[in-house]
């Protein structure tokens, strides 16, 4: 009997690891898919589709050290389309890492932006950071974070 109840909990633990471990793989996935959109949905300038997945209270630290709120950035975002002399495009991340922790998911990773800038056109690599949360059934980005590669 005793035996019987041990080889019980064994299972029960085995099928809850198990379960977690499907649940991170969905939450990779998920998030690996969130920040393909993301740069989709920034390079297209679609400020509807930033503000589904950016939580309200996001910080964004961009690459210059400056610090926006989800309102600066979408309003960066739409302003951007209109002029045509700051034009910029993110490329897909050249990597990217997703790592969970029950509700909390980071992705970390490298990208190349491109653009042009008073006429001019510029390539450069960022190294970034995005905090993501679960929150009320969908993951959203709390955090952000780039740093300009200079190697």
């Amino acid at each position: 009997m005793k035996q019987a109840s041990i080889v019980a909990i064994l299972i029960i633990i085995l099928a809850v690891c198990a379960s977690a471990q499907t649940n991170d793989d969905a939450a990779k996935s998920k998030v690996i898919a969130l920040e393909q959109l993301w740069n989709q949905a920034y390079k297209s300038g679609d400020t509807k589709a930033l503000d589904s997945i950016l939580d309200e209270s996001i910080v964004l630290v961009n690459d210059d050290g400056s610090v926006q709120s989800k309102r600066e950035f979408l309003a960066s975002v739409k302003s951007s389309l209109s002029q045509p002399s700051a034009q910029q495009q993110q490329v897909a991340p050249e990597s990217l890492t997703v790592r969970v922790f029950g509700d909390v998911a980071v992705a970390t990773g490298v990208m190349k932006v491109k653009g042009v800038e008073n006429g001019k056109a510029y390539t450069r690599r960022e190294r970034f950071v995005d905090t993501w949360l679960y929150k009320q059934a969908n993951w959203v980005c709390i955090g952000t974070n780039a740093t300009p590669v200079l190697h």
